[in-house]
């Protein structure tokens, strides 16, 4: 029982966590040749919708650009984004956490749907959200993702400024909870959540099974690494969004050390197999990588998480964030859309190189290179945790702001 509390009732560590979806991202795109990404998919999702309703997309070039043959269960993307949501769906079960929760106030729902309107828009303007323009992104040694990174830790800043406004917030609406209801809630949970945990574990592992029976390999990989990021995320609660947030909000930089290790490890990686043939990832540094940077940070903020928290956000019940994801594709649509009929691509991107740090700096130079501005960034969080957190430099830089001044 005391595994299975460490397991399930604790949230991991999140260096732990965060550290093996750094490996496990290496080790995926060492056998794939593809990256860990999601926001592509959703983007296909939402051609498809469009397709069903008769819209012929079949000549969009951002659809030309991606990729939109065969279906979600027929490519790797696809079974990454669904394996993510089963495995994190599992976890969720498995611990008894699984509840139905609507925002108190509605107004949330409308605030999140536009969140992930803008931020699904700005991820696709940049070719990536916070994993292939950023936490996959560095390891390719892809300069775009730099300039991503820094735009969206701006643009949060930015959010943070709005979503704290009394407009944004609103008046509060408070609700007396009943415990007698609370309590045969709790009860219930503990009663089935396990058992369908468990079911869908197997069922899952089913499906896997047959993936790679029926010589489909590289469908498999995709189903079992989705599922281990999907663990993942939920485990160690990663999300992108808090790791720049929290650093505005209260000084805390956890989520923001912790992605700069599991960075660390996945550019060791990387780097081995790209010695050792494997193609990069490398996108193009361009106006539009920063644009959509900014406003893939301001759009997760006012959402109220990133792609990754609002996947496991979803599989815990939480219904804003199932407006948040409706929203992401909205986003990543109307980019497609723009991207050619709107000559989103010929003002923004047309023309701009895709740079790659390992011909610029050579391989030892991108490798040094890389690690020590993850360092840099690690030891910046350090700092400023240390200065403005909670309790410590936020105190002292009030009362030597306050203090009377010496005559």
């Amino acid at each position: 029982m005391n595994v299975y509390h460490k397991i399930f009732k604790e949230y991991w560590n999140p260096y732990i966590a965060i550290s093996l979806a750094g490996l496990l991202s290496a080790l995926y795109f060492g056998i794939t040749g593809t990256v860990w990404a999601v926001t592509g998919e959703f983007t296909r999702f939402g051609g498809h919708i469009l397709q069903l309703f008769g819209v012929d997309v079949s000549q969009w070039a951002y659809f030309k650009l991606i990729g939109m043959q065969g279906t979600p269960i027929s490519r790797t993307d696809g079974w990454i984004v669904i394996g993510m949501l089963a495995g994190a769906l599992m976890m969720v079960l498995l611990s008894n956490s699984f509840k139905i929760r609507v925002p108190n106030q509605k107004r949330r729902l409308v605030q999140g749907f536009t969140g992930g309107i803008i931020a699904g828009f700005g991820a696709r303007l940049a070719l990536g959200c916070n994993l292939a323009a950023f936490f996959t992104g560095v390891p390719q040694f892809s300069f775009h993702a730099w300039i991503f990174m820094a735009m969206t830790a701006i643009g949060t800043y930015f959010g943070v400024k709005v979503v704290n406004t009394k407009w944004w917030l609103g008046k509060p609406n408070l609700r007396k909870s009943s415990d007698k209801q609370a309590v045969t809630a709790k009860v219930e949970r503990t009663n089935i959540q396990p058992i369908l945990g468990l079911l869908l574990a197997c069922v899952y592992g089913g499906i896997v099974v047959y993936l790679f029976a029926e010589g489909r390999n590289l469908l498999g990989v995709g189903a079992i690494a989705g599922a281990l990021f999907g663990i993942l995320i939920e485990r160690g609660q990663i999300c992108f969004t808090s790791a720049f947030r929290d650093l505005w909000v209260s000084g805390r930089a956890v989520m923001s050390k912790a992605i700069a290790v599991g960075m660390m490890i996945s550019v060791i990686f990387t780097f081995i197999y790209i010695q050792n043939g494997a193609v990069q990832v490398i996108k193009m540094a361009a106006p539009s990588t920063v644009i959509g940077g900014l406003l893939f940070g301001f759009g997760i903020v006012l959402a109220g998480g990133c792609e990754t928290g609002m996947m496991y956000r979803i599989m815990e019940g939480q219904v804003l964030f199932w407006f948040v994801g409706a929203g992401n594709i909205v986003g990543a649509t109307l980019l497609s859309y723009g991207w050619d009929h709107l000559g989103i691509f010929n003002a923004l991107a047309k023309g701009w190189p895709k740079v790659n740090l390992i011909e610029e700096w050579g391989p030892t130079g991108a490798l040094l290179g890389t690690l020590g501005m993850l360092v840099i960034w690690f030891l910046l969080s350090s700092w400023w945790e240390k200065r403005f957190h909670y309790g410590t430099g936020l105190k002292q830089e009030a009362a030597r702001h306050f203090a009377p001044k010496e005559v």
